[in-house]
């Protein structure tokens, strides 16, 4: 009997020693209640369309927000069920909920936790997860505190947003848009369900990586939102057998990847760290459908420029080993380097011959490659082809699905390609696409990518000549400068096809594109001239050579500006600069920044006379009419479109500048090492079709626009051209007796308008 006395008085002074301990020492040493009671997530960095997209976020934690009065009382009755049932009638410990599990430990039933939903909110905010009784003491302490504090609503509500559901995620609304692509009210009792069951082990009920386990926990869930009749038994067996589709991570309904990390760079460069953690919501002038086109349209000329210039072999290869479980593991680890590309994706071959090939894919599905599927890459599958050519059990292909059954050979191209498209009037960006693959290759060439401009930068050097007397029917003589003089050339350019028509209308050598006829009109308005003309446009005049290579594009632009450049043509002779952000706010909708660029130019923008950019439209519109861009008016059956191609020494580079209507967009393809794109290349075969694709969408139900004639500008002949420039000042001709027949007026810009 003195035992059971010493050992209940040791009990009780060990109690009074805790209690001492805790509210002397503990107590006074907890953190401040700040970080609940003016709770401020931690909120990513979010970019949109004009349209109000989602096309990119940025930070370490996915967080939406929801309030708790917008949160549907299908997922607090389907978190309450699991994880607290009488959250709302404890005081912050479950002392019920404590006795149940002491019991089912001593019983050895199903283990079950004791933690209210108050408790692992202490636990989240302000302690870490050692198993400790000095945490436990902090932990029930705080617990009291957050009870007094705050109501349970308010509890709750932070719970709801700050608990880790895998993925990256933080909260139930920043998970159902990882692995649903859904908001909370559009979640179904089976989805929301899952979702209330991940909390208790994110990483083991994380559906998108241990499905049957998030399964399994999801059950649980539904029988406990049955027992407590939030559902009814019939929508527990819907609910229970319904198929869920689960994403991997956050899902773009398109993909603008290059855009996003451009808006990303100026957020950062503006409020730097904290850009990430703030909850920024930046508005582009990005279109939804044109982006998705132009990406679209991008991937689908690559792959098709890629398939007609041969397949190249295998990524990579392995040799497979005998046991079954190593194969696999190394089967895994070759696909883990190489990962998909949107719909190209990495397989292993594990059988081949000559008419059908197995491979595995990174899911472990086992697919099946044979007849057309194989056309692309039959040569590979001889027994005589080259080693690196050779497809052999082991090696890593990239594979597309054709339908549901079928597949085909396929590869990544090494070729690359960018496309943007602009308003001509206001600037803003309509689209951008970068590269190929922003995850593979994350240079954004649209931006950075100096190139050769080729027959491209021809336009800017007729405008310059219409400035200098020029006009669209000046006759030129189409033959090498060789034929016209006796001196001796350092220099004789030649036509692309080498062909020469001889005499030839200025519109006529732009529709063709004919280089004679471009070196000849820069030697007789003057190399320096033609030079000093580009930056009106926005070119870099340190960029392009003082010579009369400068004709042809041996220069380097970026597509941007480019794209900028014509849109001077485009909206009547005023210059515009390309931007991208049109509105800034933060977490709680306050605007922080928003646009003040005006919808059209004003007259202090103009660069070059109004007749000018009339006339030089007027070729250009030639261009697509009859001469080397004409596919754009057949396969868009628009009679309204302007441009012009290009193509650089070799074939290096591709080119379709062009505009209709206010759009104006600049297609590019070529190498990053630059190389030729091959002798049969041409801007019309490799950019042309892209911005075609693109321009679809961009002037789908746009009826065609045809510009008004300023003053002083007539038609005559089937050709446009200015009204002061009769036959005695104008230059008539050029190239037939010298550098010109006629000496050139003064520029347009000398005189009165």
């Amino acid at each position: 009997m003195k035992w059971i006395l010493r050992l209940g008085a040791a009990l009780v002074l060990a109690v009074a020693a805790l209690a001492v301990y805790t509210w002397l020492v503990l107590a006074p040493a907890l953190p401040a209640l700040d970080a609940v009671t003016d709770y401020r997530p931690k909120l990513p960095l979010r970019v949109y369309t004009a349209d109000n997209v989602l096309i990119g976020e940025f930070g370490q934690e996915r967080r939406d927000f929801v309030a708790i009065k917008d949160t549907p009382a299908l997922m607090k009755n389907a978190l309450l069920s699991i994880e607290d049932t009488r959250f709302y009638s404890h005081s912050g410990i479950d002392f019920i909920g404590v006795a149940r599990a002491l019991l089912s430990d001593l019983t050895g039933g199903v283990k079950q936790g004791a933690s209210t939903i108050t408790m692992q909110v202490a636990r989240n905010f302000f302690l870490t997860q050692e198993v400790t009784l000095r945490r436990k003491l902090k932990e029930l302490l705080l617990t009291y505190r957050i009870e007094e504090a705050l109501s349970k609503d308010q509890i709750l509500e932070l719970y709801m947003n700050q608990i880790y559901l895998g993925q990256h995620s933080y909260g139930f609304a920043s998970a159902a848009r990882t692995y649903f692509g859904k908001s909370l009210t559009e979640l179904s009792i089976a989805q929301a369900a899952m979702l209330a069951g991940i909390p208790q082990n994110p990483v083991r009920h994380n559906p998108a990586v241990n499905f049957e386990r998030a399964k399994q926990r999801q059950i649980l869930v539904l029988k406990g939102m049955l027992r407590l009749e939030y559902i009814t038994p019939a929508q527990f067996a819907q609910a229970s057998t319904e198929v869920l589709h689960i994403n991997s991570g956050p899902a773009f309904e398109t993909d603008a990847a290059y855009v996003a990390e451009m808006v990303r760079q100026s957020m950062v460069a503006q409020y730097q760290e904290a850009a990430y953690t703030m909850g920024l919501k930046v508005v582009t002038t990005i279109r939804h459908a044109e982006q998705l086109a132009a990406y679209e349209a991008v991937r689908r000329n690559l792959l098709a420029y890629d398939q007609r210039h041969g397949y190249r072999g295998p990524e990579a290869s392995i040799d497979l080993p005998a046991d079954e479980d190593e194969r696999s593991d190394a089967i895994d680890t070759l696909l883990q380097k190489h990962p998909a590309s949107d719909g190209l994706l990495p397989a292993v071959v594990t059988e081949v011959s000559a008419k059908a090939l197995t491979a595995e894919l990174a899911s472990g599905d086992t697919i099946q490659v044979s007849g057309e599927g194989l056309g692309f890459a039959a040569a590979a599958l001889q027994a005589k082809a080259a080693p690196g050519l050779r497809l052999r059990p082991g090696a890593l292909i990239r594979v597309l699905q054709s339908s549901k059954e079928k597949w085909a050979i396929s590869q990544l191209p090494e070729v690359d390609a960018a496309y943007v498209s602009l308003d001509a009037q206001s600037g803003a960006l309509r689209a951008l696409v970068g590269g190929f693959d922003f995850r593979r290759k994350n240079f954004n060439h649209v931006t950075n990518a100096w190139r050769q401009p080729g027959s491209s930068i021809k336009p800017f050097i007729y405008s310059a000549a219409l400035e200098r007397g020029f006009a669209p029917d000046t006759l030129i003589n189409d033959v090498q400068l060789s034929d016209t003089t006796r001196e001796s050339l350092q220099w004789d350019p030649r036509n692309d096809d080498d062909k020469y028509d001889g005499p030839i209308h200025m519109q006529d050598a732009l529709a063709q594109s004919k280089n004679v006829v471009s070196v000849r009109i820069l030697q007789a308005i003057g190399v320096s001239y033609g030079h000093d003309f580009l930056p009106r446009f926005g070119f870099d005049g340190g960029k392009h050579p003082l010579d009369l290579t400068l004709a042809l594009g041996t220069g380097s632009v970026t597509p941007m500006q480019l794209a900028s450049a014509y849109g001077v043509f485009a909206n009547g002779g005023y210059r515009v600069s390309p931007w991208l952000v049109q509105r800034v706010s933060d977490a709680r909708g306050k605007l922080l920044f928003e646009s003040t660029r005006s919808a059209a130019p004003v007259e202090a923008d103009r660069t070059i006379d109004a007749r000018n950019a009339f006339v030089t439209d007027s070729m250009l519109r030639e261009v697509t009419r009859s001469g080397t861009g004409a596919a754009a008016s057949q396969k868009l059956e628009r009679q309204d479109l302007a441009g012009k191609t290009g193509t650089s020494s070799d074939a290096v580079d591709g080119w379709f500048a062009g505009y209709a209507g206010n759009v104006v967009a600049v297609a590019w393809m070529g190498y990053d090492e630059p190389r030729s794109l091959g002798s049969r290349e041409f801007g019309a075969t490799l950019a042309l079709p892209i911005w075609i694709d693109a321009m679809r969408q961009s002037l789908s139900g746009v009826p065609p626009q045809q510009r008004l004639a300023p003053e002083n500008v007539v038609y005559a002949d089937g050709r446009w051209g200015y009204s002061e420039f009769d036959s005695e000042a104008g230059v008539k001709t050029l190239g037939f007796n010298g550098p010109a027949a006629a000496t050139p007026p003064a520029p347009l810009s000398e005189k009165a308008n």
